[in-house]
């Protein structure tokens, strides 16, 4: 019967994406029809309406809303050029400086937005150009923007890992959080390592102190954005507060930086940002709903148990197993957004990869870094198509020009992948 069940629930699903069906009714439409091969349709109906409505009974739920509208207010506080600045401040005198400028303010504020897009559009359409200016290949500058982009997707504050947290059964937000801080780091890092190699054999300038401006007015205006992720990460470390907690002062201390210190939201902004804020949460919260039927859907005709089965009876090599997940899932990043993703494919893979003994944090870790790839490679990665399109460049022209830094962050996804201690000894530490 799982089988049978599999197969429905795959094809309705397609189907519907093919027509044009929004992503969250193709999965309600899809669980229904999978558990009419079990149940009759009123019983399928009302037990489908109830799981949706439970799904969301969680406390968990609450730091959604409070990230999304922190990320919103920080998008349009103005951020994006005090953070250039800042990041040059560290790294614009080594080779590439305004490359690694590029990497380091992407993975800020893609952080404080929780959008690769807007970190691609707000960073790169300011630093794209001055590297031209100063001598940088046009395709080289763009590859550089859009490998970096997806980093602020895995540092925290991140809806990904909260989402991961509910669906995997309650893993911790707070060691999700922590481990995610790494991720990007090494994500980041491997970019610049790319970008190093590159600027160093096309002799590419570096940033004279006189380009860079006052470090004192530049640290005194970049300090107060920042600190959002010291206060987070200082937070939840020392345990004054739960990452759900770290939400709700995320908003308090975006808005108060954004009205009092930058001076660029106001009162009459507040409502356009709540409303949006409103749109997003409520876009979210309906897939986690959803997802639920989906779930109950596969459990309740053992399709997870039949695939854990069928991957077990293939191999019971941990390497293998770990490999095998991490390509499916490449390949899944590459058609599906992060989240939908997350919300289908974790209660799947969940039960095999706890089999071989991984740590269900670890998994989160490693499963959402792969998801992230796949938004800037084609064919349907929004972030391939919007970095080059800030970058003035055809998509199809990037495709070359970003191999060595997709074999950068696929190295790094193999070194987190198969050593766990690399991200795993912040959130075991803060136990």
């Amino acid at each position: 019967m799982a089988l049978q069940a599999g197969l429905i629930l795959f094809f309705v699903f397609v189907v519907l994406l093919i027509v044009g069906m929004p992503i969250a009714i193709s999965i309600a439409v899809s669980s229904i029809a999978t558990l009419l091969l079990v149940v009759p349709f009123e019983i399928a109906v009302f037990t489908s309406a109830q799981k949706m409505v439970s799904s969301l009974n969680s406390f968990s739920l609450v730091a959604i809303p409070f990230f999304v509208l922190s990320g919103i207010i920080m998008n349009n506080g103005g951020i994006a050029e005090k953070l250039v600045n800042f990041a040059m401040l560290f790294v614009g005198r080594i080779p590439g400086g305004l490359a690694h400028t590029n990497v380091l303010g992407n993975a800020l504020f893609g952080s404080m937005s929780s959008s690769a897009i807007a970190a691609s559009t707000a960073i790169g359409g300011v630093l794209i150009p001055q590297q031209i200016k100063s001598g940088y290949d046009r395709k080289f500058a763009t590859a550089v923007n859009i490998a970096s982009a997806p980093t602020g997707m895995v540092i925290p504050p991140s809806t990904a890992f909260i989402m991961f947290s509910l669906v995997a059964g309650g893993a911790s937000i707070s060691s999700l959080f922590l481990g995610g801080y790494l991720v990007g780091a090494l994500w980041s890092l491997a970019i610049m390592l790319v970008a190093y190699v590159h600027a160093k054999k096309h002799k590419y300038p570096t940033m004279k102190a006189s380009e860079m401006g006052s470090a004192f007015k530049i640290i005194k205006e970049a300090i107060p954005s920042v600190m959002l992720i010291v206060i987070i990460i200082g937070g939840i470390l020392t345990g004054i507060f739960t990452a759900i907690e770290a939400s709700a002062i995320a908003v308090a201390y975006s808005l108060l930086i954004a009205m009092f210190f930058y001076k660029t939201v106001t009162v009459k902004d507040i409502y356009p940002m709540l409303k949006e804020a409103v749109l997003t949460t409520g876009t979210i919260t309906f897939l986690l709903a959803t997802s639920s039927m989906m779930s109950f859907a596969m459990a309740f005709t053992g399709i997870p148990q039949a695939i854990s089965a069928a991957i077990l009876g293939l191999t019971t090599n941990k390497f293998l197993i770990l490999l095998l997940v991490n390509v499916v899932l490449l390949i899944v990043g590459m058609f599906m957004d992060v989240g939908p993703a997350i919300l289908i494919f974790t209660p799947i893979f969940l039960p095999v990869i706890t089999s071989v003994g991984v740590d269900p944090v670890h998994f989160g870790l490693f499963s959402i870094m792969n998801l992230c790839v796949g938004s800037i490679t084609p064919p349907v990665g929004t972030g391939l198509y919007v970095g080059a399109s800030v970058g003035g460049v055809k998509a199809e022209q990037m495709l070359k020009p970003l191999v060595p830094f997709y074999l950068a962050i696929l190295a790094v996804l193999f070194l987190i992948t198969y050593f766990p201690a690399l991200v795993m000894w912040l959130p075991n530490m803060a136990g």
